[in-house]
């Protein structure tokens, strides 16, 4: 299978199960989140999946979920690039806060516009905007010259850095990507042609997004 690329979102964090803005911070894995890396890597171990290189970021849940995803299917000797382009989305002030707490402070309608709109950042943190101008530049210089040469990549990384990126690669506009979740632990599977556009896409976990 020629021009790989599978992404997958981290397992439930600590954060995730508490439902806190989490963002640069760095919780763990819960019992569940690893399991879900687990079912991630069973899904591709199933698939036949063989991976050269696996990119994750600077945080602790998404290099967890390379990890364990990685063990279950045998391939712990593959080169592991780790790198803080790939971060989830930075929720400055609204980081650590519960959402429901962040709702009574700020109301329903600004949080829902700082959560769901694609430009318009949290008090000291990012929009969906500008986590795309980190992670696409370097998906771009890093991650798609390696999958054009021929390489099985996965990315491990976070809901908001693969929404950027999924953006790109299902060609969605600014609207239609404020409505897309990406489920945890569900590997998505991209097969691209020599210019990196899309020829086959599909998901080896059906799990509810959140």
């Amino acid at each position: 299978m020629a021009n790989l690329l599978v992404l997958v979102r981290h397992g439930q964090s600590d954060w995730n199960k508490k439902n806190l803005f989490t963002g640069w911070r760095d919780p763990e894995l819960t019992e569940q989140g690893k399991e879900e890396a687990r079912e991630a890597g069973e899904a591709l171990k199933k698939g036949g999946y063989h991976f050269d290189v696996a990119y994750t970021s600077a945080l602790t849940r998404a290099q967890e979920t390379n990890r364990i995803l990685l063990e279950e299917l045998g391939q712990t000797d593959i080169e592991i690039v780790k790198d803080q382009a790939l971060n989830e989305r930075d929720y400055g002030d609204l980081s650590g806060l519960n959402k429901d707490d962040a709702r009574e402070k700020w109301g329903e309608e600004q949080v829902h516009i700082w959560r769901r709109s694609f430009d318009v950042p949290p008090p000291g943190g990012e929009s969906l905007k500008m986590t795309a101008e980190r992670v696409l530049p370097y998906y771009e210089a890093n991650i798609l010259p390696r999958v054009l040469k021929g390489e099985k990549v996965l990315v491990a990384a976070h809901g908001n850095s693969l929404r950027a990126l999924v953006m790109q690669l299902d060609g969605l506009s600014e609207d239609e990507i404020t409505k897309l979740n990406i489920a945890t632990g569900v590997p998505i599977v991209y097969e691209l042609d020599d210019n990196g556009k899309v020829l086959t896409k599909k998901m080896l976990i059906e799990r509810e997004a959140h």
